[in-house]
C-alpha cells in the first residue's frame, strides 16, 4: 500500500507542477507564457523577467517531471522545493501563512510532501527503484 500512496502523491504533485512549468513556457492551462509570466516577474523585481520565466518554467516542468516517473526523486525534490522557497520569498511570504490571504500556507506543504518522499524514497513504482535498486 506505501508503493501505492506514494506514486498518487509523486502523480499529484509533479503533474501539477509540470502543468505550471508547461504554463508559463507555454501558455498552456490558462498561463500567460513566456513573455507574460516575465511581465510578472519583472513587476516583483525578478530580472530579467523573460529568463527568469524561462528558468522558473524549465525548473517547474522538470522537476514534475521527474517527480512523475520517480527519476532521481531527491533532485526533482529540491527542484520543487527551491521553486517553492523563490516563491515564498518573492510572493507569499510578506502576506503572512494562510492561503486565503494569499501567504505561504501552500507552498510549505508542497515544501514538506517532496521532501518527505525524497528522505523516504518514492517507491517500487519509480525508475528510481528499476535503475537503483542495487543501492
Amino acid at each position: 500500500m506505501m508503493n501505492a500512496g506514494l506514486l498518487i502523491i509523486r502523480l499529484a504533485i509533479g503533474l501539477s507542477f509540470a502543468g505550471h512549468g508547461a504554463q508559463k513556457l507555454f501558455g498552456w492551462f490558462g498561463g500567460h507564457g513566456i513573455k507574460g509570466t516575465g511581465g510578472f516577474f519583472e513587476s516583483i523585481g525578478m530580472k530579467p523577467g523573460v529568463t527568469m520565466a524561462v528558468l522558473a518554467g524549465l525548473a517547474e516542468l522538470i522537476g514534475g517531471a521527474l517527480f512523475v516517473l520517480g527519476l532521481l526523486t531527491p533532485l526533482a525534490a529540491v527542484i520543487i522545493a527551491g521553486t517553492m522557497v523563490v516563491a515564498i520569498l518573492k510572493v507569499h511570504g510578506p502576506n503572512g501563512y494562510w492561503a486565503t490571504e494569499n501567504g505561504y500556507e501552500y507552498n510549505l506543504m508542497i515544501i514538506a510532501v517532496v521532501i518527505g518522499v525524497a528522505l523516504i524514497g518514492s517507491g517500487q513504482y519509480a525508475l528510481d527503484a528499476i535503475i537503483f535498486q542495487g543501492n
